[in-house]
């Protein structure tokens, strides 16, 4: 089975939000140059949130949102969330508005051989903790869209 049909059960990812406002700006810069787009939805009666698809896509989805249980939103130990992009440039480009909008470095754009001769990727965290990996792979190629394509 290749790579994409394995990954592809996934629908959606929510992470929570402490400032949403904030957080939405952030990823806005953040998954541009991966062809993501903020669209507006409407409510399902849940918390407020923001959502981000691939143009002419329906899934999967990409949400920050504030937590139904009105607690405070927490980052997971261990947790992680892997962007795949359609081009090291774009690795490069989003991995630098994640440090240009607030975010933190944990891993600096470059080849990591060690999971797979092509993986070319970079790490960091959003302003409020959650990590964060951007991907090129050519197996990954299926699931991305070239920027401004």
């Amino acid at each position: 089975m290749s790579l994409v049909k394995e990954t592809a059960v996934f629908s959606h990812i929510i992470l929570g939000a402490r400032d949403l406002v904030a957080l939405t700006a952030f990823y806005d810069a953040v998954l541009a140059p991966l062809g993501l787009v903020r669209v507006d939805e409407p409510s399902d009666g849940g918390p407020p949130g923001s959502m981000w698809l691939l143009p002419g896509r329906r899934w999967p989805q990409f949400f920050v949102q504030l937590p139904f249980n009105g607690l405070p939103a927490s980052w997971g130990n261990g947790t992680q969330v892997s962007f795949a992009a359609p081009s090291p440039a774009a690795v490069d480009a989003a991995w630098r508005a994640l440090i240009d909008h607030g975010g933190f470095d944990e891993g600096a754009p470059g080849l990591r051989p060690d999971y797979a001769p092509d993986y070319y990727g970079a790490y960091g965290r959003d302003p409020e903790g959650n990590k964060l990996c951007f991907v090129h792979l050519a197996e990954l190629e299926e699931l991305t869209v070239r920027a401004g394509a």
